[in-house]
């Protein structure tokens, strides 16, 4: 399973691998990543249909915003699941992001425990509907 996670700060992708070492080891998942919204859509279409199956977005990036991202995300691939994150927990992204189609909102530090479960719900349901 392909995980996209969207963030500005780039030191996320070694906080990312660490944390998902076993799963990626194993062959489970792989993590690709983007720096920008417009690099997480141009990294989506360059495969008809995307081979991403969930996208994990920063909020608050430089740009296009994480919230415009999960828009266009849920446009043009609605079978993808995106989940949102932010450093500020506040009601109002949290009510965007779901109201736009976000699976889960997280804020940081990440439940690194929590998204583990959430991928591997998503994993279960994959693996079930290519069955």
């Amino acid at each position: 399973m392909n995980i996209l996670i969207v963030d500005d700060e780039t030191d996320v992708e070694i906080l990312f691998r660490q944390k998902f070492r076993k799963e990626i080891k194993s062959g489970m998942m792989t993590l690709s990543f983007a720096f920008s919204g417009q690099e997480a859509l141009d990294f989506l279409g360059q495969d008809n249909p995307p081979l991403v199956v969930y996208v994990f977005s920063d909020i608050n990036m430089p740009g296009m915003t994480g919230l415009e991202l999960l828009k266009k995300i849920k446009e043009r691939y609605p079978q993808i699941n995106v989940s949102m994150i932010s450093a500020y927990g506040d009601s109002e992204n949290y009510e965007k992001a779901i109201d736009s189609g976000a699976k889960e909102f997280f804020t940081k530090p990440i439940d690194f425990d929590f998204l583990k479960n959430e991928i591997q719900d998503l994993m279960a349901k994959h693996k079930s509907i290519k069955q």
